[in-house]
């Protein structure tokens, strides 16, 4: 017995950003400047871009619009992430629809998606060991001999993980391959905006979010783009979503970029998720906006 615990001891080092989406939210430094959100802002805010022009090292604490859409549940996870000496931070918050929805048939708590989907937000204590066993206990399902066969060293994965929580996704960006996974996303928009409607409880909870990190620092609202087709989706769907964010930020005295005005100067891999390339891009432009907005 004694043996078998050792060996599982000794393949926790090797769980990495390959292990799989969440791992290394849970196995790094607790963070002083973060980014919230979905997976747009998983994928589409690169940390060390951020970096490279506001000289302060950021984490991307964005995992999807199941697991990490805005509620108590999120709220409470920052609260147990974030750097509690935190004085002077940065916090992007990455805002859509989607993110502050909810389905119209769910009416109690623990059928929120966060809920159902077993989000490691709902039970994690632990989210700066490294390695983190009660993460890997509690949701990697995987043999534990796949984290050494797997491991980062052996070379990335398409889905890979990084320290600083950026989702770095490496997919066929050929025309055709693109064009598939984008008429799959403007099909699921379209599904999904049938039964989707505004969530009062989401908002309210960004909203106090948004107070608990101006006591630490500075807030941005940012909403990042998706192709065309997939904002006409939004936009029709809730047409009301932007004056409601701008009406938010002016409330809180923060700042909010809309910056889907931009979404043809970029590449995306499926439609809605930015291609790695452009998002380094949109974090630089983003970067360079915050920069001013602090001179000022």
């Amino acid at each position: 017995m004694l043996g078998i615990l050792l060996l599982f001891g000794i393949l926790g080092f090797y769980a990495d950003g390959n292990t799989d989406n969440n791992y290394m939210h849970f196995a790094v430094e607790k963070p002083q400047n973060i980014i919230l959100g979905d997976s747009r802002g998983a994928q589409g805010i690169v940390p060390a871009e951020l970096e490279k022009k506001l000289a302060k090292k950021f984490d991307n604490f964005s995992l999807n619009i199941v697991q990490s859409p805005y509620g108590q549940i999120y709220l409470d996870a920052l609260k147990r992430k974030i750097d509690p000496d935190t004085k002077n931070g940065i916090f992007i918050l990455t805002v859509n629809p989607w993110n502050l929805s909810l389905d119209v048939n769910v009416k109690r708590l623990k059928d929120y998606p966060e809920e159902q989907s077993h989000s490691p937000f709902t039970d994690m204590h632990f989210y700066d060991c490294s390695p983190n066993y009660e993460y890997l206990l509690k949701h990697y399902g995987r043999s534990w001999f796949k984290l050494y066969t797997e491991r980062e060293e052996a070379g990335k994965s398409n889905t890979y993980l990084h320290k600083d929580g950026w989702m770095e996704v490496t997919v066929d960006m050929q025309k055709d391959s693109v064009s598939k996974r984008v008429s799959e996303k403007i099909n699921f928009y379209k599904d999904m905006s049938v039964k989707q409607k505004l969530s009062d409880v989401r908002l309210s909870a960004l909203s106090k979010i948004i107070e608990y990190l101006k006591d630490k620092g500075t807030v941005y609202l940012v909403r990042i783009p998706a192709t065309e087709k997939i904002l006409e989706i939004e936009n029709k769907k809730f047409p009301e979503f932007n004056k409601l964010i701008q009406n938010m930020a002016a409330k809180h005295h923060v700042a909010y970029y809309d910056l889907t005005t931009q979404y043809a100067d970029y590449l995306y891999s499926d439609g809605t998720h930015m291609y790695k390339e452009s998002g380094k891009v949109l974090s630089g432009r983003l970067a360079d906006s915050i920069a001013l907005h602090r001179k000022h």
